[in-house]
């Protein structure tokens, strides 16, 4: 099964996703393209920027084409999408939309990280609280669009591991 984790930065999808890697036997775990890219050498702007984000999108695009059968993404297209439409607006998002909806299709669940209400985890302004809660709103507003297998988790985060597992078990009967 292919699982990706959605939602915007600071809401616990990596701490998720690796804890899944952890307790499901089999499965791979594919760090987000951030990090990823970092690791090859690519440099950052300081604060984000659309140019960015597309290079995040463009490697996630790569990352979800392998044929990885038991994979857990953190982050994927639709979340790099939001953030670009967050940034710049409805321009760049028109060009990459449905590429994004294509390379989604091979996903057999989302698993999406909103923001809770209180919030779990408050960042500093330096973080860019805006931009995350603007990505959360965008992320929300675009879930209801997609053809794929979409869940939506909150509590702590064992809470959220036992949601995603006990989907996954009745996905796999």
């Amino acid at each position: 099964m292919r699982i990706a984790i959605t939602g915007a930065h600071g809401v616990g999808k990596t701490s998720l996703a690796e804890r899944l890697q952890a307790s499901l036997t089999g499965y791979d775990y594919v760090q987000e393209p951030f990090y990823d890219l970092e690791e090859r050498g690519y440099v950052f702007a300081e604060e984000p920027t659309v140019d960015d984000f597309l290079v995040q999108l463009e490697r996630s695009f790569k990352l979800l084409a392998k044929p990885e059968p038991n994979v857990i993404y953190d982050r994927c297209p639709l979340d790099l999408l939001a953030y670009i439409q967050a940034l710049q607006g409805d321009d760049i998002v028109r060009q990459y939309y449905s590429r994004m909806e294509a390379a989604m299709a091979g996903i057999d669940l989302l698993v999406v990280v909103p923001i809770e209400s209180p919030d779990r985890i408050k960042l500093p302004k330096e973080e860019l609280p805006q931009l995350r809660e603007d990505v959360n709103d965008i992320l929300m507003e675009w879930l209801p669009d997609l053809v794929i297998d979409v869940m939506e988790v909150k509590g702590s985060l064992a809470e959220r591991e036992q949601q995603v597992v006990g989907k996954i078990s009745t996905l796999a009967i």
